[in-house]
């Protein structure tokens, strides 16, 4: 792969801003060369850095280096850019879009809360659509849940995301942003439930599309969120969060 991004490059020319991202999954070396073709160098990272370490890449390689995660912007004082909506926004879910609360997660930490919360769902005769995916199934795992070794990809997940009426998101321990799933339900205009602390710090929180659980705290879902209707975001909000003001910020186009 490096050898081909530098081949690449080579056919290109010198360029005037390069953006890498995933920076982790180039070698320092290959980092380096590249430099050589840009007069600015910059990176974003969208994962956390316990989960793809960057230290090796910290020494002046980059010109700017973004991140969406707020305890690694702190750390290592990057800038912070949220990630982005990157897909067509749809119109209001339809009235016959199924109840269903929607999520597909690997089998990690999550699980547990992910667990306890089909256990909460079924005991309420609320329903969900849970897809979990590992190599083998938790003991104990909700009868409801569907478990699967095999990955999906986005092309896999539309028909459930476009017909699921409440998109559930579980942050990772060492994640500090938003996740992508988030914007795709701002794309989509439907309503999510997590347990992101944080989205409540952000201008497009509203408590009726956004519902916040505390993983260390008793379930309860109030009923009420579940049957009231999206809340469409202002013009001027939603823009904000697409990816081509996302572009703007980044190149100050």
């Amino acid at each position: 792969m490096e050898k081909d991004v530098l081949k690449r490059l080579k056919n290109l020319g010198q360029q005037d801003v390069i953006l890498v991202m995933r920076p982790d999954c180039l070698s320092k070396e290959t980092h380096l060369q590249i430099k050589t073709f840009t007069d600015k160098y910059i990176a974003y990272i969208y994962d956390s850095c316990k989960r793809f370490p960057i230290d090796h890449l910290l020494d002046g390689i980059f010109d700017e280096i973004f991140s969406f995660d707020f305890v690694d912007v702190t750390k290592y004082n990057f800038k912070f850019i949220s990630n982005f909506i990157y897909n067509d926004k749809k119109e209001l879910p339809a009235k016959n879009v199924n109840d269903n609360i929607f999520i597909i997660v690997s089998i990690d930490e999550r699980f547990n809360f992910l667990n306890n919360l089909a256990n909460y769902l079924s005991d309420h005769n609320i329903k969900f659509k849970f897809i979990a995916i590992g190599k083998k199934a938790p003991k104990n795992i909700n009868k409801n849940i569907i478990y699967q070794r095999k990955k999906l990809f986005a092309e896999d997940l539309q028909d459930d995301l476009e017909n699921s009426k409440i998109f559930l998101d579980l942050i990772r321990h060492d994640h500090n942003g938003l996740s992508f799933r988030i914007f795709e339900a701002m794309a989509m205009q439907r309503k999510i439930i997590t347990t992101n602390q944080s989205i409540s710090q952000y201008d497009f929180y509203n408590p009726n599309n956004i519902l916040i659980l505390d993983e260390n705290k008793t379930i309860d879902i109030n009923p009420d969120f579940l049957t009231t209707p999206y809340e469409p975001l202002s013009d001027e909000i939603y823009h904000k969060y697409t990816v081509e003001n996302w572009v703007k910020t980044v190149f100050k186009l």
